[in-house]
């Protein structure tokens, strides 16, 4: 089948379907592969990349192991 024929298939397909919570999952399915790539961020996540990589350069993060082991004591001491 080629991508002309399974796409005509597909259009048929979906017009004939009612059910709105299902288009509403396949258009994100479709939203998604259609994206470019592209992150568009808000002013808010952008500022928080940026006092993050901050933090991270002046060396104020904890390990994920170091942050493991902690919560493992925290919940053992319950």
């Amino acid at each position: 089948m080629t991508a002309f024929e399974l796409k005509t298939l597909l259009i048929h397909r979906i017009a004939e379907i009612n059910d709105v919570s299902f288009l509403r999952a396949l258009k994100t399915i479709l939203d998604t592969k259609a994206e470019s790539g592209v992150i568009q961020l808000t002013h808010d996540q952008l500022t928080d990349i940026i006092e993050s990589k901050k933090e991270f350069e002046e060396g104020r993060f904890v390990e994920n192991s170091v942050l493991d082991k902690q919560v493992r004591q925290w919940l053992s001491a319950k």
